[in-house]
């Protein structure tokens, strides 16, 4: 049965899982203006990525910090800071695990747009004026990171 919140669903759930890095120098957060993908394009959005098939979360974060914008993680890096559990606007949802690492140039070596054919620029935000045309996933993991709690939900009201 439906309900007007909740269309009717079949088949098997889907819930692809996500992995976030919050990359953090202080108050301010990187962040990537996505460009040419269909997907979220003039939006900026956390470094981030579906798992692949038989991938660790805490693999894929790093492949995602390292494919996207050059950031080595290692040792005890990443944080796992919490889950957002997200519906698109198609009415999907998501599972996203938000990643926090705190900035360290020589450990991490210097952020750089590494998929320019994905992405405009990359920059720093003060995570409280983040920009208007941030993605609302993104926005969601950062609230849930800086509410401190551990499952968020997003787009489920």
């Amino acid at each position: 049965m439906s309900t007007p919140h909740q269309p009717e669903q079949t088949g098997s759930p889907q819930h692809p899982v996500d992995v976030f890095l919050l990359l953090l120098d202080g108050e301010q957060v990187l962040l990537a203006l996505r460009e040419g993908t269909g997907y979220a394009d003039g939006q900026w959005n956390a470094p981030s990525g579906k798992l692949e098939l038989g991938e660790t979360a805490v693999a894929g974060i790093r492949r995602e910090a390292a494919e996207e914008v050059g950031v080595r993680l290692d040792g005890d890096e990443p944080y796992l800071a919490a889950t957002v559990h997200h519906r698109n606007r198609d009415g999907q949802g998501r599972i996203g695990l938000v990643f926090t690492a705190v900035f360290d140039a020589g450990r991490h070596g210097e952020p750089i747009n590494a998929e320019p054919h994905k992405c405009a620029k990359v920059g720093w935000f003060p995570l409280a004026e983040l920009p208007a045309e941030t993605d609302r996933y993104t926005r969601a993991c950062i609230t849930a990171w800086r509410t401190r709690t551990p499952l968020y939900l997003s787009g489920w009201q």
